[in-house]
């Protein structure tokens, strides 16, 4: 088949581009080229800012197209861009919406492609949720060949999975968690959460490109495999080899104490037990399954940030905030026992 990425070298999107090529599919990348080195095959690199309609046009000019998928639109605007270009040229349209769209608070914990879409806290969600109903529009009114796909905190080698984070990612926390000092796990630690590493998630969508059935479909892609955040902030301790100090904050405290978006990316995300039914993927993809256990997965994560000092983005900014909730964690749990 002949592919279009819009985007292409990103957390979910290197994967799935190494696989197609592994396959044998004619992968073209629209992107600035930043990161294509790396990747072997059938390769064809249409070097621009897709924002720049004009070159893009000129770039794509008597091309067609078996599937374009974007990976990098987050607003409808983006879309309406896409359709411009692409109407007419591709067979599949591939969205990344986010699974962070389902409803928050969630009525049942068990989510599938019919759970509501609703997030009151988060933008991010809410701009997803307007792309999908942009394109379904699409997709009703004139034919446009749309699938929705709904990725949930999928992660790589490159960055760890957590819940609570600065700015410059993970590894300001496995750095705590490496030094002993107090690391924060939003809750009790104890709501059910779902990681899927990228390579499962290139299995499963490498399976809907071309896939007739997925026409018109919104289609969620996880790991089965469920752990608490407890578990995962241990599963980090233990590939580092130390003893986890572990506070536990109420995310509506951590929101309200700090500059981070705490209200999108935990109490419209990651503070709610979730656990996916993925049916509906195994359906439209035969044999399906995630294979790298979240364990694996992060380990191998671990060893990879610790041995690539690219990866290592201090932080001192959210080290210093965390220091600060700890303390006053500590200080408030001596006021109300009398001693301070």
């Amino acid at each position: 088949m002949k592919i279009l990425f819009i985007g292409g070298t990103g957390t979910i999107s290197m994967a799935i581009s190494k696989l197609i090529l592994s396959q044998g599919h004619t992968l073209y990348l629209l992107n600035r080229g930043g990161r294509n080195h790396g990747l072997c095959g059938d390769l064809v690199e249409l070097k621009a800012d897709i924002n720049d309609e004009d070159t893009v046009r000129s770039l794509i000019e008597g091309l067609s197209f078996d599937v374009v998928a974007d990976f990098i639109a987050f607003v409808p605007a983006q879309l309406e861009r896409d359709y411009r270009l692409f109407e007419g040229k591709t067979k599949q349209f591939i969205y990344i919406s986010s699974a962070s769209a389902y409803q928050k608070p969630l009525s049942d914990y068990r989510i599938t492609e019919g759970t509501p879409l609703a997030n009151p806290y988060w933008e991010y969600s809410r701009n997803k949720i307007a792309g999908e109903d942009y394109l379904m529009k699409l997709y009703r009114e004139k034919g446009f060949p749309v699938t929705i796909v709904r990725p949930s905190h999928t992660y790589d080698e490159r960055s760890v999975p957590l819940g609570v984070h600065g700015d410059n990612g993970s590894y300001a926390v496995v750095k705590r968690i490496r030094e002993g000092k107090p690391v924060i796990i939003h809750g009790d630690g104890t709501s059910l959460w779902t990681v899927t590493h990228n390579s499962d998630f290139a299995k499963a969508f490498a399976g809907l490109l071309g896939n007739i059935h997925a026409i018109g479909e919104a289609v969620q892609i996880t790991s089965d495999e469920s752990v608490t955040w407890n578990q995962l902030y241990q599963i980090i301790a233990d590939a580092l080899g130390v003893k986890l100090n572990a506070i536990h904050v109420a995310s509506e405290f951590l929101d309200a104490c700090s500059k981070y978006d705490f209200a999108g990316s935990l109490l419209g995300d990651k503070a709610n037990t979730v656990v996916f039914d993925n049916t509906k993927l195994k359906k439209l993809v035969p044999g399906f399954s995630a294979s790298v256990r979240a364990d694996q997965g992060i380990r191998a994560s671990v060893e990879y940030v610790l041995s690539h000092p690219e990866c290592q983005k201090e932080d001192p900014e959210f080290d210093a905030w965390c220091d600060k909730v700890a303390a006053a964690m500590e200080q408030a749990a001596a006021a109300v026992k009398g001693q301070a």
